[in-house]
């Protein structure tokens, strides 16, 4: 399976994808992780354009066919990104389930924004202006929406492998 997880910066997306990704033992693959890589690799320019969700195709795409289960976790703002991540899905022959993160507390969302720390060296996080200037297209196909304004991390985890049916055995 491989579980696509989307939404605007500070929405949760990368603490929900990487609790999912403890609790079902599956590959992680985090977009940001890979761009900040590629700007540290000494590529002349900053911006890496595609590079960074290409590279994450393909990482996913290689431990989707060994079997593994893979959670990637990015913006994922463009029907073009999604549609690419289904391909990927496609070409595994697995099952691909879309999850949108969204934070509907306004106030809640800018804070995290402004105040949440990078835990990627280098890395600098985009300001609350540039999030909600962000272009972030609506979602052609009915995505899972998981709201982070009211609940906690681990109930929408719990809630989450519900949804999913999945019934490997989970850590604790």
């Amino acid at each position: 399976m491989l579980i696509i997880f989307g939404g605007l910066p500070g929405s949760g997306k990368t603490t929900l994808s990487r609790a999912l990704a403890k609790r079902l033992e599956a590959v992680y693959v985090r977009v940001d992780t890979i761009e900040q890589a590629i700007r540290a690799s000494g590529v002349p320019s900053t911006d890496v354009g595609p590079a960074g969700y290409v590279v994450a195709y393909g990482v996913a795409e290689d431990n989707l066919t060994l079997g593994r289960m893979v959670i990637a976790d990015s913006v994922n703002p463009l029907h073009i990104t999604r549609d690419a991540w289904l391909a990927v899905a496609a070409r595994s022959a697995v099952t691909a389930v879309e999850v949108e993160v969204i934070c509907s507390d306004k106030i809640e969302h800018r804070r995290r924004v402004e105040t949440r720390k990078t835990d990627v060296e280098g890395l600098v996080k985009p300001t609350w202006h540039e999030t909600v200037e962000r272009v972030y297209d609506h979602w052609e196909r009915k995505p899972i929406v998981v709201d982070t304004a009211a609940k906690g991390v681990q109930e929408i985890v719990d809630a989450l492998i519900v949804r999913l049916g999945i019934d490997r055995p989970l850590s604790t």
